[in-house]
């Protein structure tokens, strides 16, 4: 592992020049990467784990004929590359829970009979294995737990794929039966493309996860984001100007310029007014929102957000449920502004 300095503070983490891809298939040959759920990040993880040059089939319940029928067209031929979960377990070594946690949850009873001595059961999430008295997903003692938790949606893990960029992961081993189980863990996360590799544990992993989730990532986004368009439209300016100013200039502007080099040279790109304003007003909404974030951690950390949202997303009509708060924010004003603002976007490589 190579070290690396974070902000002051030494951390080892796995690049691609330590464990090169060649070492990967080294470690993984002989290997068949099972893929249960072709929803969200296993689309992503199986096709770039396949053009890589590792043995890979599909799992997916037929019935979800969506998810199926997407395999099929991603070139996942039944019979061949492409079984339903029961099968695809037996047939595969290392068994990937790809479908949602609720989901896994639903399966494990149909996975967990299936699983051989020495099998790899890997997990993107945490989840599962940190709330295995909640979830039931609890793996026999003989066999490999390991887990590489990708940093973006499935979108982003191939899509940075295929220009070379790559989607930094988390990994951990939560269970070593095989004593080989880190190795199998790293070359995965090597296999799917990752950036580079840190670090974690399966706790660690499902409290930032759950914390980034709610908070910055998406729902303070998302709160934040309404917060202000309300704001300006309470005070007389236009739909165009309102997500213009909170939402497009941040997405097509600002947020690039914070991943380039960072935020100092972000607000350094600014002008002098901007500059001033977000240094000044940073520290009063950090104050506003740091009792709220040790809120949500305090909820994760002791299982409280896991219990509600086992309940929640297990309850009779949760689909109908999710479809109606989703359409929701979608015809809501400042979303059916934004889908105006995207149509009027130059068009790549118009002038």
């Amino acid at each position: 592992m190579a070290i690396i300095n974070f902000g002051g503070v030494k951390e080892k983490v796995v690049t691609r020049k330590e464990f090169p891809l060649a070492k990967a298939r080294k470690v993984l040959k002989g290997e068949t990467i099972a893929i249960i759920g072709y929803g969200v990040q296993g689309p992503a993880q199986a096709l770039n784990l396949k053009d890589n040059g590792f043995k890979v089939i599909i799992g997916q319940a037929p019935e979800f004929k969506r998810d199926w029928d997407r395999a099929v067209a991603d070139g996942w031929v039944p019979g061949k590359t492409l079984f339903d979960i029961e099968t695809a377990v037996k047939k595969g070594t290392i068994i990937q829970m790809l479908v949602s946690d609720a989901a896994q949850r639903q399966i494990w009873p149909a996975v967990k009979k299936n699983l051989k001595k020495g099998d790899a059961l890997y997990f993107s999430h945490g989840f599962s294995i940190t709330y295995k008295d909640k979830s039931g997903v609890i793996p026999p003692k003989w066999v490999d737990v390991i887990m590489v938790a990708p940093k973006g949606s499935g979108t982003s893990v191939r899509r940075n794929f295929l220009s070379g960029a790559g989607i930094n992961s988390s990994f951990a081993v939560g269970q070593d039966y095989t004593k080989h189980a880190a190795a199998r863990c790293m070359a995965i996360g090597i296999g799917i493309g990752s950036g580079y590799l840190f670090p974690t544990t399966f706790p660690h992993e499902t409290n930032s996860d759950l914390t980034g989730e709610r908070g910055v990532l998406m729902g303070c986004l998302a709160g934040t984001m309404e917060a202000q368009y309300e704001t300006l439209r309470k005070r007389g300016h236009s739909p165009s100007e309102a997500f213009n100013e909170t939402v497009e200039e941040l997405t097509q502007s600002l947020i690039r310029l914070v991943d380039e080099n960072g935020m100092d040279w972000m607000f350094s790109n600014c002008s002098a007014t901007a500059q001033r304003g977000a240094l000044d007003w940073s520290p009063r909404f950090k104050k506003a929102v740091l009792p709220v974030f040790n809120k949500l951690y305090n909820e994760v950390a002791t299982g409280k957000e896991a219990a509600r949202v086992i309940k929640v997303c297990g309850a009779k009509g949760y689909q109908q449920r999710v479809a109606k708060e989703l359409g929701a924010i979608r015809d809501s004003e400042m979303w059916r502004a934004g889908a105006a603002v995207r149509a009027l976007r130059p068009k790549t490589g118009s002038k």
